[in-house]
């Protein structure tokens, strides 16, 4: 069986109880990657983990315990990608972590709708999540844009409101699967610039970075 992108990560050694607790958080992000939360028992976990139900409830106490965890685990990889290699060009750091978002929304249809959404009504760990996940993206724009992430409120606003966008083109696509991934991507990317552009214009002190940055 083909390892989990979660299960291929550099990080310290775990012990045994650590170990199998990251085993059955990479079955879960197999099994929500296109299932729904409330299409999965327990019952299905524990078959497809080969373990026995009891082991889910000692590591996770219940099913809503165990879907934040893998939810959480898929957003930490999220912006661990997204975070990566600042040493690269504002722009190429840009598209690597827009590929990154896209890909993850693509691989994990059903959790990126449940933090876009913030869950199965209102759900206050995921609403959390979702405004971790939010700020960490943010951050990360305006360190490619401006090799800072202190940024003023008109800055932040305005960032924070293309990302809105940037989930709405993203659910769209999800939902109609009739354009190429790179085309989002280029989309995104248009909308970024002229979003920069925009911040530039009402707050001369975040000048967007020029075609040659």
């Amino acid at each position: 069986m083909q390892a989990s992108p979660s299960s291929r990560r550099v990080g310290p050694v775990l012990n045994k109880s650590q170990q199998r607790r990251s085993e059955l958080i990479a079955v879960g992000r197999r099994l929500f990657a296109r299932t729904s939360y409330d299409a999965l028992s327990i019952d299905d976990i524990a078959y497809h983990a080969g373990v026995a139900k009891g082991l889910i409830y000692y590591y996770f106490a219940n099913k809503r315990g165990y879907y934040i965890a893998v939810v959480q685990d898929a957003v930490d990889e999220l912006i661990m990608n997204a975070e990566r290699d600042p040493e690269l060009p504002p722009r190429e750091r840009l598209l690597r972590t827009l590929d990154s978002y896209l890909l993850f929304a693509q691989g994990h249809e059903a959790a990126y709708r449940t933090v876009v959404s913030g869950g199965v009504g209102f759900d206050a760990e995921v609403l959390a999540i979702r405004d971790r996940v939010r700020g960490q993206l943010v951050a990360t724009i305006a360190e490619g844009a401006y090799g800072r992430s202190d940024l003023s409120p008109t800055a932040r606003a305005a960032l924070a409101g293309w990302l809105s966008y940037c989930e709405g083109v993203t659910l769209d696509w999800l939902h109609h699967q009739d354009l190429d991934r790179d085309f989002v991507r280029t989309l995104l990317v248009a909308m970024l610039l002229r979003t920069l552009r925009t911040i530039e214009e009402f707050d001369p002190g975040f000048p967007a970075p020029r075609p040659a940055d």
